[in-house]
C-alpha cells in the first residue's frame, strides 16, 4: 500500500496521498499519526496508514454548488434559445 489517507481534524476522510507526501506533512507538523504500521519505519515516523491534518480544514466546497447544471445554467450557456 502506497497511499496514506488524510483525514481533517475532525476525524473526516479528505484525500489520500504518498508516501513521501505524508512524511513532509508530518516533517512540517502539519499533521500527525492517526494510525500507523508499527513494524515498519520512514526515518523517525512509523510507516503511517492514517494522518490526522492538525487544524481544521473548511471543505465548503465538496457540498456547495447544487446540482451540475440547473434551468437558468442551460439558458445561459445556450444563449437563451435553448431548443429543449
Amino acid at each position: 500500500m502506497n497511499a496514506v489517507l488524510v483525514v481533517n481534524a475532525d476525524l473526516g476522510p479528505l484525500h489520500r496521498v504518498t508516501i513521501k507526501h505524508a512524511i513532509r506533512m508530518l516533517c512540517r507538523r502539519v499533521a500527525e499519526i492517526h494510525e500507523s504500521d508499527p513494524d515498519q519505519v520512514v526515518g523517525v515516523f512509523p510507516m503511517p496508514r492514517v494522518v490526522r491534518l492538525v487544524r481544521y480544514v473548511v471543505t465548503r466546497w465538496r457540498f456547495a454548488g447544487g446540482p451540475a447544471w440547473s434551468r437558468a445554467g442551460v439558458l445561459r450557456r445556450d444563449g437563451r434559445c435553448c431548443g429543449y
